[in-house]
C-alpha cells in the first residue's frame, strides 16, 4: 500500500464535526444550506445554493474574507466541500487540505506519495475534489489509487489501487458517495485504455462492482466495434456523475474513443463512448444509455455533469437528466428511461444538420478529420468541458459557461503502444476574434436561450446559482463575477490576477454566507462585511 503523510496544524482549536455525514444527510443536502456536502452541492448535481444573504441589492459589497495559497504549483480546479465549519479541498497531485471555513486556517493536510515515474497523458496531474461519507474523506490520485482519510485528523484509513498508471490510467475527478459505496471513474482515453466506473465499500475499500464503458465481445454494444478495437477503445469516466436515490440510478458521462482523431480502425458507433450511462447503483448494471456523438473523431467527450431536475415537457411533468454537451447541443432526457425529449444547439456548431427524432445527430458531409485538415466548430475542448453548469429551481433556468471556438482537425495513421499517446491526429485551434465565450441561461425542457452574457474568451470555469438570485463564475482573464440570475446583468466583479478554473461553491458559518472560488493556485472565500456587533454594557 502506498501511503502519504499528514501535517497537522492546530487541530485542537478546529471547529468540530457535529455529526457523521450519513447517507440521509447526503440525500437531503439541500436541507443544510450552510454546508456543501457533495461535489456538485447535491446528489442531483444542480450546483445551487439555498443561501440568500447575498443578493443583487448587496453583492457589490462582496469582499475577500480570507485567501488560501496552495503549496503545490499548478492551477486549482477543485470544488471544495464544507461540512460543519470545515472545508476540504484538493491541490495538484491529489494532496488533501482541511481548512477552518471561517478563516482559511489550515487544520491538517495529507500529502500523497506520488511516484517519480508518474504517467500523465492528456492531462496535468490535477485533482477536482473529494467525497465525504460518515467521518471519512475519499480522494482519487493521479497514479490511479483511491484513498480514504480520517476527516478529523487526515490520518490514512486505507488506500487501494484502482488501475495501472503505467498503462495511462489516472483519477482526476472527485469520487461520489452513493449509500455505502464510493464510486470513481478514471482518466486516460488518450492512452487507449478501456474505461470503467468502479464502486468500493466505503468502510473497507473492497471493490463491489466494476462496469466497463467498452463492451467485450458478446456483450451488448460489442457489435459497434470492429475487430479488436474495443481493447483500446478509450471511454474514460473522468468527471463526477450524479445520483437519483428514488430511482436507484447513477448517471455518468463517458469520454472519447481511441484512437482519438482517426476512426478508421474502429468502424461503428463505438458504444458507450461519448454517451451517458444510467447505472443500477447497487450492481453497476447498465439500465439505459444515450450516445450523443456516435463514432466520435473530434474529442467531444460526454464527460460533463449530468444535471437532474424536474420540469414540464409538453405540458406533462417529467423527471429529466440534462446535459450541455461538449458537441455543442443541449439535451433533455427522461432520467427513468433515457427517452430523448429535446436537443438544441447552444453555440454555433458546424458538424451536424441537426438531430433526428431519437436524438441521433445528422452528420454534415466532410465533417471528419482528414490528412489535409477539416475546419469545424466546436474545437476539441468543445462547447463545454469538465467544469460544472448549474440549475436554479427558483428561476427554472439551466446556466452554462459556453465556449465557441473552431479548429482544423487532422488525422494520421497510428499504432497502439501501451502507456503512450494513442491519438491518430491533431488539431489547430482558431483563436483571436473568432474565439468567444459566454454564460448562457437555457430553458431546460427546450434548450431555448433566455439570456447570454459575453466573456472575453472561451472560459474554463463553471457557474453557481443561488437562492439570492445570483450566478457566479470566472474568466480566463482573472475576473470573478456575479450576474443577475434572471436577466444576466453584471452586478459584481473581482480581479483575482490569475486564470480562473473555478467551480464556485457557497456555504455559511455562524450565519454568514461565503462564496468560494479559485484563481490560479489560490482559493478565495468572499463574504459581505461583517455587521458591527452590539456592545453590551
Amino acid at each position: 500500500m502506498i501511503a502519504g503523510f499528514v501535517v497537522a496544524a492546530g487541530i485542537g482549536a478546529a471547529p468540530g464535526v457535529s455529526a457523521q455525514v450519513t447517507d440521509a444527510r447526503l440525500r437531503n443536502a439541500r436541507a443544510e444550506p450552510q454546508n456543501w456536502l457533495t461535489y456538485s452541492g447535491d446528489l442531483g448535481a444542480q450546483r445551487f445554493s439555498p443561501l440568500r444573504e447575498i443578493t443583487p441589492a448587496n453583492v457589490a459589497g462582496l469582499r475577500p474574507a480570507w485567501i488560501y495559497q496552495a503549496l503545490v504549483a499548478g492551477p486549482l480546479q477543485v470544488s471544495p466541500l464544507v461540512v460543519d465549519g470545515i472545508m476540504y479541498l484538493t491541490e495538484f497531485q491529489g494532496h488533501v487540505v482541511a481548512l477552518d471555513a471561517r478563516s482559511g486556517r489550515v487544520l491538517w493536510r495529507y500529502n500523497q506519495a506520488i511516484p517519480a515515474n508518474l504517467l500523465a497523458l492528456g492531462f496535468a496531474p490535477t485533482n477536482r475534489g473529494v467525497a465525504l461519507r460518515d467521518s471519512t474523506v475519499y480522494v482519487g490520485t493521479p497514479d490511479a489509487r483511491l484513498v480514504a482519510l480520517d476527516a478529523r485528523s487526515g490520518a490514512l484509513r486505507w488506500s487501494v489501487p484502482v488501475a495501472d498508471n503505467a498503462m495511462g490510467y489516472a483519477i482526476t475527478g472527485a469520487p461520489l458517495a452513493v449509500g455505502d459505496l464510493i464510486l470513481t471513474g478514471v482518466s486516460g482515453a488518450e492512452a487507449g485504455i478501456r474505461g470503467f466506473i468502479d464502486a468500493y465499500d466505503a468502510k473497507t475499500g473492497t471493490r463491489r462492482w466494476r462496469t466497463y464503458t467498452i463492451p467485450a465481445p458478446g456483450e451488448p454494444g460489442s457489435e459497434t466495434w470492429a475487430g479488436d478495437s474495443w481493447k483500446t477503445g478509450g471511454g474514460s469516466t473522468w468527471v463526477t456523475g450524479s445520483y437519483d436515490p428514488a430511482l436507484g440510478l447513477v448517471y455518468w458521462g463517458v469520454g472519447n474513443p481511441g484512437p482519438l482523431w482517426n476512426g478508421d480502425s474502429r468502424a461503428g458507433d463505438n458504444l458507450y463512448t461519448c454517451a451517458l450511462l444510467a447505472l443500477d447503483a447497487r450492481t453497476g448494471a447498465i439500465r439505459w444509455h444515450f450516445q450523443f456523438t456516435p463514432h466520435d473523431t473530434h474529442d467531444w467527450d460526454a464527460a460533463q455533469i449530468p444535471v437532474l431536475l424536474d420540469a414540464s415537457v409538453g405540458g406533462r411533468p417529467r423527471k429529466l437528466v440534462t446535459m450541455a454537451n461538449r458537441n455543442g447541443f443541449f439535451y433533455a432526457l427522461d432520467r427513468a428511461t433515457g427517452e430523448f425529449l429535446a436537443g438544441t444547439p447552444y453555440i454555433r456548431q458546424e458538424w451536424a444538420e441537426g438531430l433526428d427524432a431519437k436524438g441521433r445527430p445528422i452528420m454534415r458531409p466532410n465533417a471528419e478529420p482528414t490528412d489535409t485538415g477539416t475546419n469545424l466548430t466546436p474545437n476539441l475542448h468543445g462547447a463545454s468541458n469538465w467544469y460544472s453548469p448549474s440549475y436554479s429551481p427558483l428561476t427554472g433556468l439551466f446556466y452554462v459557461a459556453a465556449r465557441q471556438m473552431g479548429s482544423r482537425y487532422f488525422k494520421y495513421p497510428v499504432s497502439y503502444t501501451p502507456g503512450r499517446y494513442f491519438l491518430g491526429g491533431g488539431e489547430a485551434e482558431f483563436g483571436g476574434d473568432t474565439a468567444q465565450g459566454m454564460v448562457k441561461a437555457l430553458e431546460p425542457a427546450t434548450g431555448r436561450v433566455r439570456w447570454s452574457f459575453p466573456l472575453f474568451s472561451p472560459p474554463w470555469s463553471g457557474v453557481l446559482s443561488t437562492a439570492g438570485g445570483l450566478v457566479f463564475g470566472g474568466t480566463n482573464e482573472g475576473q470573478l463575477f456575479a450576474l443577475d440570475a434572471r436577466t444576466g446583468r453584471p452586478l459584481w466583479h473581482f480581479q483575482a490576477g490569475a486564470v480562473t478554473n473555478t467551480n464556485p461553491v457557497s456555504y455559511a458559518v455562524e450565519g454568514r454566507q461565503y462564496v468560494a472560488m479559485t484563481a490560479g493556485g489560490v482559493l478565495l472565500a468572499f463574504a459581505l462585511p461583517e455587521r458591527p456587533r452590539a456592545v453590551v454594557p
